[in-house]
């Protein structure tokens, strides 16, 4: 008789203590009086042991939930055993003394062979004759407990994953009302069919498995095997990155030739420029005669004032603080120039940068002794000049003596050494040196003795010449020379100005 009963689906009470378990019969022993469970269920979270055993003081209530039908209860006292078999541990509710329940352990046989679960069956397809009394029991305890359940959501989730997998195979599959419907099933299926007993219930251990990576080792062995083949694929930490500029390249190329200009004398000072190029001095009689050598090609003295000009005033124009202070809205405060020019070809060149600042709205002030006769050059660019704003005197009692931006010396020439001993030099740099404004030297000469205006600034043409420390910091200006002029003087030249028509000049 207690055989009949195995497979049923049943709960049961054990009072405020124990809670309420819910499993399938597995085993009903009447000499002992208890019943077992399998794959129980506490309080509506399933345990941990695969099997539960009860005695009958234990029980308060018992309700039949599900009872199998005909020719089930053969098929699962066979799946009772093997499954008897492969558990490894039993538990038993029993109660101590004081009426507290509690968990006692029932050891079993150890198998290592595979578990057989029992097949879902639908209750509706089941043909089986239940009592009035049972029904009354089940009823009573599907109102209790199971409809409350049923209105959650995530109970409906699983029910609907349960009742499509546990479907009888004689039951017709309801017809899907389209493709989208069926889409979104398999998507819900993903999602929500996987059985909730294969939810893992401890935490993964990330510091033990953290433990088991040897960060020492594993480094070591990227070193060893670098310095075997001779790679490096990442910075060691005691070295320090090579770091680049802006405008480096991190490709390798060819090595970098920074003495590209080479001289036919010996060089007695040399400079460098930014880049790091060598460019050597050259001497005066070379610097006279590479002139004229490229005014003979075409390169006129017309053409050598213009470029002058025109590179003098660029400088003189950032020097004076660019477009911050010439700009339409700083009208107001328009620069002032002083130029001290002599009667040689330097003045001359200096009256071109004069007409080239006036024409960027400069207040120029030009400064040039009277003489009876001038030279040609002088006359075509004061020509022009007269056709700026700029302002022309002969005397030094018309120049300001307020203190002005910028003062251009031209007054110096080599070959007119004579004009240092007139009295209107000597008035010119006496005021130059009164002034206290910074001043720019163009082109000036190689004194064997330091005298005159001392420059804060001083631009070369071509070549720099071996200036001192009076000439201040040098600057190089490209007019226009070409390369093989400089071959003909037998100076091997590379262009060292890259980008720029000015550039500095450092004492290597």
């Amino acid at each position: 008789m207690a055989t009949d009963w195995l497979g049923s689906i049943v709960s049961i009470n054990c009072g405020d203590s124990l809670g309420v378990y819910q499993g399938r019969v597995s085993a009903v022993d009447q000499v002992s009086q208890t019943i077992s469970l399998t794959r129980p269920f506490h309080n509506g979270v399933k345990c941990l042991v695969p099997e539960v055993t009860f005695r009958a003081g234990d029980i308060m209530e018992l309700k039949i939930l599900e009872i199998p039908g005909p020719g089930e209860n053969q098929h699962f006292g066979d799946l009772h055993q093997t499954e008897l078999g492969s558990s490894t541990i039993g538990y038993q509710v029993g109660i101590n003394q004081n009426g507290t329940g509690r968990l006692v352990k029932k050891p079993t046989s150890s198998s290592s062979a595979p578990q057989n679960i029992p097949k879902r069956t639908d209750v509706k397809s089941q043909d089986a004759a239940i009592s009035p009394q049972q029904q009354q029991c089940s009823k009573s305890y599907v109102d209790r407990h199971v409809e409350p359940l049923s209105q959650s959501k995530s109970f409906r989730r699983r029910h609907n994953s349960w009742s499509s997998s546990s479907r009888h195979p004689n039951q017709a599959t309801p017809k899907k009302s389209g493709l989208k419907n069926g889409q979104m099933k398999n998507k819900d299926d993903e999602c929500f069919g996987d059985d909730i007993e294969e939810i893992p219930d401890t935490d993964f251990d990330f510091e033990g498995n953290l433990a088991l990576f040897d960060k020492a080792a594993v480094f070591e062995e990227i070193d060893t095997y670098e310095r075997r083949s001779g790679t490096r694929s990442r910075g060691i930490p005691n070295e320090r990155p090579t770091r680049y500029r802006h405008d480096e390249n991190i490709l390798e190329s060819e090595p970098i030739v920074y003495r590209r200009i080479t001289v036919p004398h010996n060089v007695s000072k040399e400079f460098c420029t930014d880049s790091g190029l060598v460019v050597p001095s050259v001497s005066y009689e070379l610097h006279k005669k590479l002139l004229s050598v490229a005014e003979k090609h075409g390169l006129t003295l017309e053409r050598r004032l213009e470029m002058t000009g025109v590179c003098a005033s660029q400088m003189a124009l950032t020097l004076l603080g660019g477009p911050n202070r010439l700009n339409p809205k700083n009208v107001h405060q328009r620069p002032t120039v002083a130029l001290l020019c002599g009667p040689h070809v330097k003045g001359a060149q200096g009256i071109s940068c004069g007409r080239h600042l006036a024409n960027h709205d400069v207040q120029v002030i030009l400064f040039l002794p009277n003489f009876v006769k001038m030279l040609e050059s002088i006359t075509n660019e004061l020509s022009l000049f007269s056709k700026t704003q700029g302002q022309q005197v002969s005397s030094l009692k018309d120049l300001p003596t307020s203190p002005v931006d910028l003062v251009i010396n031209c007054l110096d020439c080599p070959e007119n050494a004579f004009l240092r001993d007139q009295p209107w030099y000597k008035a010119a740099v006496a005021w130059a040196n009164q002034n206290r404004a910074p001043v720019l030297s163009i082109d000036p000469p190689v004194h064997e003795v330091e005298q005159g205006i001392d420059a804060k600034w001083s631009l070369a043409l071509g070549l720099p010449l071996p200036l001192g420390e009076h000439a201040g910091r040098v600057y190089l200006c490209d007019i226009g020379i070409p390369q093989q002029v400089f071959q003909e003087v037998g100076i091997n030249y590379h262009s060292p100005f890259g980008c720029k028509f000015v550039i500095p000049l450092h004492s290597a």
